[in-house]
């Protein structure tokens, strides 16, 4: 049996009707699955309310103290919470969770190099047994972006690593597929084309593009992370927008080895 492993970004949860149809889509996906997802943009503002400047280098949030208190409170509360009842709504029974729920990621605090990050985690490990728990009790765990260091402090982690991390975990246990939802339809040829999806991925039609930059900026990390999975057991890895975890499903991009 396979476990799809879904991760989605800020775009579709702050847009209610795309979160809506997406939710919809993947209550209805067959088989064990998991939800991962962030939450950054909403965590800004919430804080911008709150009078607290978000500090960003190189497109990468500071957690400084009051930071990882907004954050806290914004992906562990009000974003994972929502997307739990929309989910119970459409008879997909989840249960919230953030790293610390069940010692379900550790993590450990950043090193400082050139940056220092703040209350950043680094993964150290995943409690595959704990989720495998919960899948085998019909239950569909949602991993809001979070982590711990085991001495009682939360870490605010990248959502595309955690799923990454808990995908190659739980390959151990399940034949599985990593799915990142974002804006795009998959790979673009061309990124003024919408449609131009690359539809499948090897090594070395990884190569290629590259090669042709056509794989460049924001896209690179998440391409990282993919090939990641894929060295660690993970079956399979596919991007695209929020149709892609539509039954029959076409148009995406699927990454193997």
């Amino acid at each position: 049996m396979t476990l799809s492993v879904v991760k989605i970004g800020g775009d579709v949860i702050e847009n209610t009707s795309e979160l809506n149809k997406f939710l919809t889509f993947f209550s209805k996906i067959e088989g064990p699955k998991i939800l991962v997802h962030g939450g950054g943009k909403l965590a800004t503002q919430l804080a911008s309310k709150l009078g607290i400047t978000s500090k960003l280098i190189n497109g990468r949030r500071i957690t400084d103290a009051d930071s990882i208190d907004i954050i806290t409170m914004v992906y562990g509360g009000l974003t994972n919470k929502n997307i739990v009842a929309k989910l119970q709504a459409n008879n997909c029974n989840a249960i919230g969770l953030s790293g610390a729920d069940g010692n379900a990621i550790q993590a450990h605090k950043r090193p400082v190099k050139e940056i220092d990050y703040g209350f950043v985690g680094d993964i150290d490990g995943v409690n595959t047994k704990l989720i495998a728990t919960l899948l085998n009790e019909g239950l569909t765990p949602v991993f809001c972006a979070l982590s711990h260091d085991s001495k009682g402090q939360i870490l605010n982690t990248n959502a595309d690593t955690i799923a990454s991390e808990i995908a190659i975990g739980m390959s151990k246990k399940f034949e599985t597929t990593l799915y990142y939802c974002f804006e795009k339809k998959g790979v673009l040829l061309n990124i003024k084309d919408e449609n131009s999806v690359v539809k499948h991925i090897n090594t070395k039609k990884y190569q290629e593009l590259l090669d042709q930059n056509i794989i460049a900026d924001g896209m690179l990390p998440k391409l990282e992370n993919c090939y990641h999975a894929l060295h660690h057991n993970v079956d399979k890895v596919c991007l695209g927008d929020i149709d892609m975890i539509k039954t029959n499903a076409t148009l995406f991009t699927t990454i193997t080895k």
